[in-house]
């Protein structure tokens, strides 16, 4: 048997990416601003951490305005849940549960 520590994702696993994944989990479409105030990091950091989720095909930003306001959704694809069904169970097997 592998073990558990093995199949984590570590993609997901840096406390930034695993929290956008967390809050996008419960609450997809999330906005940009949305996710700055969830995950307490800076403008740059965040962007850095979704480009790499979204080079995953974990996370979709789709841009675009509201009203004259530019506003950035970012959206849990079906291959970023999948990931992170994976990354739960990865975690639960490491935990014994």
């Amino acid at each position: 048997m592998p073990n558990p520590a093995n199949t984590i994702n570590d993609i997901i696993h840096g406390r930034i990416r695993l929290g956008v994944m967390a809050y996008l989990s419960t609450a997809s479409p999330a906005s940009f601003p949305e996710l700055l105030k969830k995950t307490g990091t800076s403008n740059g950091n965040l962007s850095t951490h979704l480009t790499k989720l979204e080079m995953a095909d974990f996370v979709r930003q789709e841009k675009g305005y509201k009203g004259k306001r530019p506003q950035t959704l970012i959206y849990l694809t079906k291959e970023g849940r999948e990931a992170w069904i994976e990354y739960l169970d990865a975690l639960r097997d490491m935990l014994n549960i």
